[in-house]
């Protein structure tokens, strides 16, 4: 312990004599030499604080909330309080009553810790993660707030984010089912069955229509096919390619509270790689015009979005079988006339057109139209 006196602690006519004062300057003079003559250490950097908040959005699906942010770019190296080690998501329930303001003391002492996610290296690079907050209905409409906070290895906690505030409503359709995926020719028929509640129990559901979704991988994000919600329980995809892989799956659509529209779970997903095993129809109208030199041939170009072209053939005797018929496009003709040049004046001339698509299905053959040359 240091004892301290006052300076009138001692005769006034003490501090005046020499060598009082020269021991005080003595001591004064080594002090200040000693102060400059210590080596510099260099100046520590401010202690480093865990990262900031980030930014929760979400939103109802069926019967889940589902809460998103973005992770930050980078990660800190390990040792920091930078260091991210986990995601901690809370949830407060609260009356609709309630004040919408809340300060993060209440709404940490309030809340409750529903989850904790272990953050990866790959997570980092301002990649979006998720998490499905699967909910209860009690019957009586709430209110819920959702916060995260990042958390290091020490247990070291950020501030929250901020809140993000949902009424979820209970009465949102269940997700349909039984769907299923036909190809033809020129669509792929897609009917599923409806549901018959909602998900809280109650009948009838609560339903606007169906929104349905493809994707060409299970890693893909999926893609809405229809612009406004269905009405029926079947819709038609023509705008596939053959050859491809599809996953389908159809969600139903529910009105929410605010009257927003809130969509279901997805149904059972139908996978589907349509081979083009489908014939064309067969070459229609078909019309002939004669000179004496050339019979020309005119019919209707097919409906089909893949064909590759047509053959056409002839014979002088409409009894001989068909397949004994002379080709008589050497290549397949990839327009709807064709100009017959090997003719004789006076013969009856007799041809049936058949359509190649893409894959080399070939149609059945047209009808038989006849000329005869002048």
């Amino acid at each position: 312990m240091v004892n301290t006196f006052p300076l009138n602690a001692f005769p006034l006519s003490i501090l005046h004599k020499p060598r009082i004062k020269a021991a005080l300057a003595f001591i004064t003079l080594a002090l200040l030499i000693g102060a400059g003559c210590g080596k510099r250490k260099p100046p520590l950097p401010p202690k480093e604080r865990i990262v900031q908040r980030v930014e929760v959005t979400g939103f109802q699906r069926g019967s889940d909330v589902i809460v998103s942010w973005q992770m930050p770019a980078r990660n800190a190296g390990p040792g920091s309080v930078l260091n991210v080690a986990r995601v901690d998501i809370y949830r407060l329930a609260e009356p609709l009553s309630a004040p919408q303001t809340l300060s993060e003391e209440e709404f940490a002492s309030r809340s409750l810790l529903v989850a904790a996610i272990a953050v990866k290296p790959g997570d980092f690079g301002l990649k979006t993660m998720s998490y499905t907050d699967a909910l209860e209905f009690a019957g009586q409409p709430a209110r819920l707030r959702y916060a995260i906070r990042f958390v290091n290895a020490s247990g070291q906690k950020a501030a929250f984010s901020n809140f993000f505030l949902i009424e979820p409503a209970s009465r949102v359709a269940a997700a349909p089912s039984s769907l299923t995926a036909i190809p033809s020719q020129d669509r792929i028929a897609l009917a599923w069955t409806a549901p018959h509640a909602n998900v809280d129990g109650t009948q009838p559901p609560n339903l606007l229509g169906y929104n349905i979704y493809r994707s060409t991988s299970q890693t893909e994000p999926a893609k809405l096919l229809n612009k406004t919600p269905a009405k029926d329980v079947n819709f038609d995809d023509r705008l596939f390619e053959f050859g491809k892989k599809y996953f389908y799956f159809v969600r139903a659509v529910s009105l929410g509270t605010e009257s927003q529209p809130v969509e279901s779970a997805e149904s059972n997903i139908a996978v589907l790689e349509p081979k083009d095993t489908f014939a064309p129809s067969a070459p229609s109208a078909l019309t002939l015009a004669a000179t004496p030199t050339t019979i020309s041939i005119f019919f209707a170009s097919n409906p089909e979005t893949d064909i590759a072209g047509y053959r056409i053939y002839r014979s002088t005797d409409a009894a001989k079988p068909r397949p004994d018929w002379e080709l008589i496009t050497k290549e397949l003709l990839v327009t709807n006339t064709f100009q017959d040049h090997q003719v004789e004046s006076g013969k009856t001339y007799f041809y049936y057109i058949i359509a190649v698509d893409k894959t080399g299905n070939i149609s059945e053959t047209s009808e038989v139209v006849s000329e005869t040359v002048p």
